[in-house]
């Protein structure tokens, strides 16, 4: 069977034409057991998309999915995994039959894809969450670690400490023999937890093709990053309006999509050749409430790829990549602060600490005024825009 194409047709039978062994992921989306006819129109009214989630009887539909998680199995290569979404209608159920097909063992983690939705009417807590069960083949699975910014409660310049046990067997910060602390390894950041906070498409996204159950390729993206290389194989047996198929497109896999309904196979083929991926604001900000800095303040951190440090009047980050094996803690020159009274900040802040580099970002164009009453060796870096304008005045000089 060949690959990067989508195939019309009932994916259990499809798929016995696919060698064993050889397919990287799966992501399994199948229709949820609503018992509902779910109808969507498209932006322009042109065209409305709808497919049945009607069964005789849960037995009905749990024998589908079996069947299909039975033939997904097999195609799989021993490094490859299976992504199976849901939601709360028959997830039980369904874990139930996951671990029959894969084992137990080979569970790895349950995946809560958690958003913001509009309220409605109904009665009891609002919907905001769906379940994405991760199991692998084997043991010998594939999976890369991808990392997050610490929270915003997060003491960086503590994290960056190396610690020891004491007689007491109680974690505590390493010091030299002066008492000063020592400084630990480079850190890449918070190891992805099984909680995703990705929004739900927008209603307005140009992404948005109308076509019911329609999942974000953010979504999808972060499912083929952690299991993935590129050039690997990505499988939805589901496909729907293709999303799974446009995200492995788009991250450089290969990609086969099947579908029993001839509508959705021109949907996926013309999202395919139009590849629009919406941004989403809400990741590139952040949501947590306890951040302190200013867009400009975190754009600059993003721009010297360093992580953001809240509640801390003495350090604004850390960049990302260790200096000769040592943090660089970085402080933002404020609106209402001299150069000296930054430097000054961060001085204070990294007192015994014995930073190798510190560097303050100066986003005014000031020099240095008034000596210091101690002795300071910290890097002053001008912003690009200061940067500009000094080269602007040396050309107008010229």
């Amino acid at each position: 069977m060949e690959t990067n194409k989508i195939i019309h047709g009932n994916c259990i039978d499809r798929l016995q034409f696919l060698e064993a062994n050889r397919v990287d992921l799966i992501y399994f989306d199948p229709p949820f057991f609503t018992q509902k006819k779910h109808s969507l129109t498209n932006r322009d009214n042109t065209k409305t998309y709808e497919f049945d989630d009607k069964y005789e009887s849960l037995e009905e539909y749990l024998c589908l999915i079996e069947k299909a998680l039975i033939q997904c199995k097999r195609v799989l290569k021993n490094t490859g995994s299976v992504f199976l979404h849901c939601d709360k209608t028959a997830s039980h159920n369904i874990r139930i039959i996951l671990d029959k097909v894969f084992g137990k063992e080979n569970f790895q983690s349950e995946i809560v894809w958690s958003y913001k939705r509009w309220s409605n009417a109904k009665k009891g807590l609002l919907n905001s969450h769906q379940i994405i069960f991760f199991y692998s083949k084997t043991e010998n699975f594939k999976f890369n670690t991808l990392y997050t910014n610490y929270s915003a409660t997060t003491n960086l310049d503590q994290i960056l400490q190396d610690r020891e046990r004491d007689e007491n067997g109680k974690s505590v910060y390493k010091r030299d023999e002066n008492g000063d602390a020592i400084l630990g390894k480079e850190k890449k950041g918070v190891p992805l937890s099984d909680v995703w906070e990705i929004p739900y498409l927008n209603p307005k996204a140009k992404e948005r093709t109308g076509y019911p159950t329609q999942k974000p390729v953010l979504l999808l993206n972060q499912i083929i990053n952690i299991s993935t290389n590129e050039g690997d194989l990505v499988l939805d047996p589901f496909c729907g309006s293709g999303t799974t198929c446009v995200s492995a497109k788009s991250l450089k896999r290969n990609f086969l999509g099947i579908d029993i309904s001839k509508d959705a196979v021109e949907l996926a083929n013309s999202r395919l050749e139009e590849m629009i991926i919406s941004e989403s604001f809400l990741l590139n900000k952040g949501v947590n409430d306890y951040l302190e800095k200013t867009e400009k303040e975190l754009a600059i951190l993003q721009n010297i790829n360093a992580f953001p440090v809240q509640r801390n009047a003495g350090i604004d980050g850390f960049l990302k990549k260790h200096s000769e094996g040592m943090p660089v803690p970085i402080k933002i020159q404020g609106d209402y602060e001299t150069i000296e009274d930054a430097i000054e900040k961060l001085e204070k802040a990294t007192m015994g600490k014995n930073y190798p580099i510190k560097i303050v970002i100066q986003t005014k164009d000031s020099g240095i005024s008034r000596l210091f009453d101690f002795q300071t060796d910290v890097i002053i870096l001008k912003t690009l825009e200061l940067q500009a304008k000094d080269l602007a005045k040396r050309t107008t000089n010229v």
